[in-house]
């Protein structure tokens, strides 16, 4: 937005696509802002704008508009809080006489957005949790757009193809709080359209988020929804095979038999030292291939391809390769860099993140490069290319 809009925003008391704010003391307050303008319910299809360092009134209130206020600001939009991401701006600008930051919050594609779990909307003056019909509302909305990729449907699945137990005793309580849990009398479909996982139509049908989260069987509907492991007892691909598995099953299964597999090859040597204990030490940290085999699932491309996360456990090394090149702002250029993410599947990075295997979104690939320094191992190399990313580790020596 330019100036002039930005200052007819600014003046205008009354508008409910407005809201100001002092300072950034209440945090809280401000991100529920952040969901309610991406929610949009009035349906303006503009975009919502917060000026910090505004009274109620108008009034400047003075506050110093620093890098680090905006960096805290910008960080609002992927610290895992407000899933799925929303579209906002964070700038700097001087308005009427005074100096403020902005958060300029579009409109999301795919409603309804949620700040720990709740849903919250702005409607005139009022901003509050949504009611179970105002969520009806919001994932109507989805039907015209043009989603992303992880919430489109998959027309040859049924809801016979999803595990509904499974999303009523362990997926809905883990991604929503206790409260909203308790008073959700809604039927089973409201419920899983309201969290994406099957489209709102008349006759819905399982998204790819609700095969891959919820599904009993992705890979009959996703062919690549897989991990192909390979252990060879060499240096190359000729070498005899030590192990070989293809793991599949909805993501929160596959990740743990994942994780079972991976510490089954992991070797650990005994160092004595002149402490009165011995120290035992991983040839790979298991921390750090989490990392990056979660990474691999997440930001990995599902469309136009039937090819599975591969994961080739050499005697000298560990390749991850994910399908898919980078995406959005991440580059070839900047891949790895603190700071420079982003989501080809946004709405599967919410579910891992709801289901415990991502606590923090961004801090995959320094998580990593720190337990492999702290294990002696040297840092993760990684090669990316327009059809996939290779990242590459090697044993402590």
């Amino acid at each position: 937005m330019d100036d002039a809009q930005l200052e007819h925003l600014f003046r205008d008391l009354e508008s409910d696509r407005v809201e100001r704010k002092a300072s950034i003391s209440d945090g809280e307050k401000i991100r529920q802002t952040i969901c309610a303008f991406a929610n949009d319910l009035p349906n303006h299809r503009k975009p919502g704008v917060l000026f910090i360092g505004a009274n109620d009134d108008g009034s400047c209130s003075h506050l110093p508009i620093t890098d680090v206020l905006l960096r805290t600001l910008a960080d609002m939009r992927s610290d895992g809080n407000i899933t799925p991401f929303p579209a906002m701006t964070v700038s700097k600008r001087t308005i009427c006489g005074c100096e403020l930051a902005t958060i300029v919050v579009e409109p999301s594609d795919a409603p309804p957005v949620r700040y720990h779990g709740r849903v919250w909307v702005r409607i005139g003056p009022r901003r509050a949790t949504a009611t179970l019909e105002e969520e009806r509302r919001l994932a109507e909305k989805r039907r015209s757009k043009d989603l992303p990729f992880d919430i489109r449907p998959v027309a040859s699945a049924s809801l016979a193809d999803l595990d509904l137990e499974f999303f009523e005793h362990t997926y809905m309580p883990a991604a929503l709080p206790p409260e909203v849990v308790d008073r959700n009398q809604r039927p089973v479909e409201q419920q899983l359209s309201s969290m994406r996982l099957i489209t709102v139509d008349p006759e819905p049908v399982p998204t790819v988020l609700g095969l891959l989260a919820i599904g009993k069987s992705p890979r009959d509907h996703l062919p690549g929804a897989y991990i192909q492991f390979l252990r060879l007892d060499g240096s190359d691909l000729t070498e005899p095979i030590k192990d070989q598995k293809e793991i599949e099953g909805p993501i929160g299964e596959l990740i743990e038999h994942l994780d079972d597999t991976m510490r089954a090859h992991i070797s650990t040597a005994l160092e004595i030292t002149s402490e009165i204990r011995d120290v035992r030490r991983p040839d790979y940290p298991i921390i750090a291939l989490q990392q990056l085999t979660r990474n691999a699932i997440l930001h990995r491309t599902y469309e136009g391809t039937n090819a599975p996360v591969r994961i080739t456990w050499f005697r000298d090394r560990i390749e991850i390769q994910s399908p898919g090149g980078g995406f959005g702002q991440v580059t070839q250029e900047n891949f790895g860099e603190d700071g420079i993410t982003d989501y080809r599947n946004p709405h599967l990075a919410e579910a891992m993140k709801d289901l415990g295997y991502v606590q923090r979104f961004g801090m995959g690939i320094p998580t990593s490069r720190f337990e492999l320094e702290k294990n002696q191992n040297p840092p993760p190399e990684f090669q990316v290319r327009s059809s996939n990313v290779l990242a590459v580790l090697r044993p402590r020596s």
